[in-house]
This record gives structure tokens, C-alpha cells and sequence, in this order.
């Protein structure tokens, strides 16, 4: 008989939910960065695989920083909102006024690669340099090391064993359930706590699919979260993540419709919202690996 995934959360909490804000923007490909090319995520959708710069799409990302960013941070104070930040290492180095907006929200920094490249290219060995470069470089920019890890994309056979070595307590490159759970194969006297993330909300559909404009994405976020929170009134909690990017979300036209989703989640009572790394450590804590 198949059985319904379900966590017991604090106070009772028929759902958590997990707001992502994704930092990628000052760590982008750019042959300015030594890169072979230009970054192909690009909401004009033009990419030509030459070593030139594209100057349109690196402005782009930078939008995020200088205009996005405000207008999401206003909103997650207003909502008393807490997220985890996802940050490219290097894209804090380069604005740390974002790194201080993260600590002044009292947020959790989470490590998204020292700098948004393709990591599963990399041998063990680079990986090992990779990931210890992103904790020693948040540090320094947060005042506290991350202990949780989303990559760019895809992950190597290496990745969870390095990240157990450098001491991270979760990893979110799974998109295989709304609960979190236990990974006790990878290193079997080191379980590592995994919790899931989210594609289907995430607000990258509005670059990706010309259908998702504002309006579309807004109402699949509600229902998504109704249908989590209806779940959890019947007694079978879970939780719901969103990612979020500056340059996305933060635009003049569609950051109505972020203030629109948080508005209908404190509409409900019996929500928690925190961060990725609040909710592995309170599953470690009631469900012990």
C-alpha cells in the first residue's frame, strides 16, 4: 500500500515553506572572468559560442543587483518572510552590499558554488578546491560559513561525499519528494540530511517558457501551496519551496505578483516559514538518521 510522505513540524505547522532567493548575478560566464564564452542563460534567449562579451546580458544580471534586490528585500521585511539566500560565492565578493542585506535580514546563506559554472565538469579534485573556496568565501562575506548546498544544474558521483568532508549538514539537488530524508549510503557513518527543492515554481519559467508570464506563475505558486497546506490539514504535512532570482522576480513587472503569493501565505494561519537549514536540523531532530 502506498503511504503519503508527511513530517510533524513545530507547534504543529500544517506546512513549512521554503523561500529560495538564487544569487548568481556578478558570478555569470563572461570571458571578463577568463571564461571560454559568454553565459547562455540569457532571457533574450541569444547565445553564440565565440569568445566575445555580451555586454546586454551581463547588464542584465546586474539589473538584479542594483534594482531587483531592493524590491525583494523590501517584501521579505514587509512579510516577515525568512529565506534562504542560494549564493554564488563570488557574486557576494563582488556586491557585498547583498551580503550585507542577508545579514542584516538575519537570513541563512547557502552555498549555490563559489561562482555559477558548470561544477559537474570539474575532476575530484578541482570539485574539493570548488566547494572549499565557496565556504571560505561566504564566510568572509556573511560572517558565518553555509551549511547547506544547491549546485548549478547537475552534481558529479563526488559531490555529496565532498560536501560531507567539508562539513555541510544538507543538500538540496534532489527534486524527489516534499518531505526531507536521509542519505545514509554515500558516506554510511556520516548520514547527510537531504532536502528537496522545487523547479516546477520556480520563477526561471518566465525566462524559459514564453508562456509563463507573471499572472500564470503566480497561480500556480497559490495552488501549489493550497494543495500543500490542505494536505497538511488532513494531517499529512510537508513542505513547499519557492526559488526566486533577483533579476527575475525583481522586475517592475512581475514583483506585484511575489507580494501577491506572500500575501496569500499569511493569509494562513499554521504556516512556518524558515530556512532549508531550520528545517534539516528539525528533521534530524524527529527523525534521527
Amino acid at each position: 500500500m502506498l503511504a503519503e510522505e508527511r513530517i510533524d513540524w513545530p507547534g504543529g505547522a500544517k506546512m513549512a515553506l521554503s523561500v529560495v532567493v538564487n544569487v548568481e548575478e556578478g558570478s555569470e560566464q563572461t570571458v571578463a572572468r577568463g571564461d571560454k564564452g559568454m553565459e547562455p542563460v540569457d532571457e533574450l534567449g541569444i547565445f553564440i559560442k565565440a569568445p566575445i562579451r555580451n555586454y546586454g546580458n551581463e547588464s542584465n544580471y546586474l539589473y538584479g543587483i542594483k534594482a531587483g534586490a531592493p524590491r525583494v528585500v523590501k517584501l521579505l521585511k514587509a512579510f516577515d518572510i525568512k529565506a534562504s539566500w542560494t549564493v554564488a560565492a563570488l557574486s557576494l565578493e563582488n556586491h557585498p552590499q547583498l551580503a550585507e542585506a542577508i545579514v542584516e535580514l538575519g537570513h541563512e546563506p547557502v552555498s549555490h558554488g563559489w561562482r555559477w559554472v558548470h561544477q559537474f565538469k570539474l575532476n575530484e579534485e578541482a570539485e574539493r578546491d570548488f566547494i572549499g573556496k565557496a565556504v571560505e568565501s561566504i564566510q568572509r562575506s556573511c560572517g558565518v560559513r553555509p551549511y547547506g548546498w544547491l549546485s548549478r544544474y547537475f552534481h558529479t558521483d563526488h559531490t555529496r561525499r565532498l560536501l560531507i568532508e567539508a562539513g555541510f549538514d544538507y543538500h538540496m539537488d534532489d527534486y524527489s519528494g516534499d518531505v526531507p530524508f536521509w542519505d545514509k549510503t554515500t558516506v554510511p557513518e556520516r548520514p547527510m540530511v537531504i532536502v528537496p527543492y522545487q523547479l516546477d515554481n520556480n520563477d526561471m519559467k518566465m525566462w524559459t517558457d514564453p508562456a509563463m508570464g507573471p499572472e500564470q506563475w503566480l497561480a500556480y505558486a497559490k495552488r501549489n501551496f493550497d494543495q500543500v497546506y490542505r494536505e497538511g490539514v488532513e494531517g499529512n504535512p510537508k513542505m513547499m519551496s519557492l526559488g526566486l532570482h533577483l533579476r527575475i522576480i525583481g522586475r517592475p513587472g512581475r514583483i506585484w505578483a511575489l507580494e501577491e503569493f506572500f500575501r496569500h501565505v499569511r493569509s494562513h494561519d499554521g504556516v512556518w516559514v524558515t530556512t532549508r537549514h531550520e528545517i534539516a536540523r528539525h528533521f534530524a531532530k524527529v527523525q534521527p538518521a
